[in-house]
């Protein structure tokens, strides 16, 4: 009688791979994942682009609270028994996005340890990243607000090679971000070419230079 083959599970092959309750869905730029008010049934998980998250209140006042890109989920709050989406998820590029059915997400955090970590792990960095925008909407001045936003975006800190931010992040876009008009926006992004910190080559790439503005006191 032969030893039964043990198969190690892999949280990226998972993510990666068309199964029962996931589907790989290609999201075309200005797309909408899904709209507030949807019913959440599903998780997502970003293979590849960008997306933004807006929230509309009652008086009809739209705001960006967040861009999302590689290796972030998306809509997790359905696990906490939100029943609807807070959020509209709008695509800034074309992009690569799996959808994991709510039961089928629950099962595998409940019987794949290797995965619970990796998702708990995103949980507390993402709960992080929220207290630290929190701080900096207190505390910090506009222009040390967008250079963080900026630095962001350009995934400044993450494992692997600073990026370009992508041309489709508007100076509008910013200004909601950060809580402040499209003019200072634009007046800091100025500023910051003349300063060398950033530059228009094909797309607006940061350098890491512009650290100087937010460590500056």
């Amino acid at each position: 009688m032969g030893r039964k083959r043990i198969t190690t599970f892999i949280p990226q092959e998972f993510l990666r791979q068309v199964g029962s309750g996931k589907t790989t869905l290609q999201i075309r730029k200005k797309q909408i994942l899904f709209s507030q008010g949807d019913a959440a049934e599903a998780v997502f998980y970003i293979l590849k682009g960008q997306v933004k998250l807006t929230v509309v209140s009652r008086q009809g006042k739209e705001a960006v609270v967040a861009v999302l890109g590689g290796g972030d989920f998306l809509g997790e709050s359905c696990l906490a028994g939100q029943p609807k989406r807070l959020a509209t998820v709008t695509s800034l590029e074309d992009s690569t996005v799996v959808r994991i059915d709510k039961t089928v997400m629950t099962r595998v955090l409940r019987d794949e340890p290797t995965f619970a970590e990796l998702f708990l792990t995103y949980l507390l960095s993402r709960n992080v990243r929220i207290q630290e925008d929190l701080v900096d909407q207190l505390f910090n001045s506009a222009e040390k607000r967008l250079a963080r936003i900026l630095l962001l975006l350009a995934n400044f800190g993450k494992e692997g090679k600073p990026e370009p931010v992508i041309a489709q992040v508007s100076q509008e876009m910013l200004a909601e971000m950060i809580g402040t008009t499209r003019s200072r926006v634009s007046f800091f992004m100025n500023k910051f070419r003349k300063l060398g910190f950033l530059n228009y080559n094909g797309g607006l790439h940061v350098h890491s230079s512009l650290l100087n503005i937010v460590l500056h006191d």
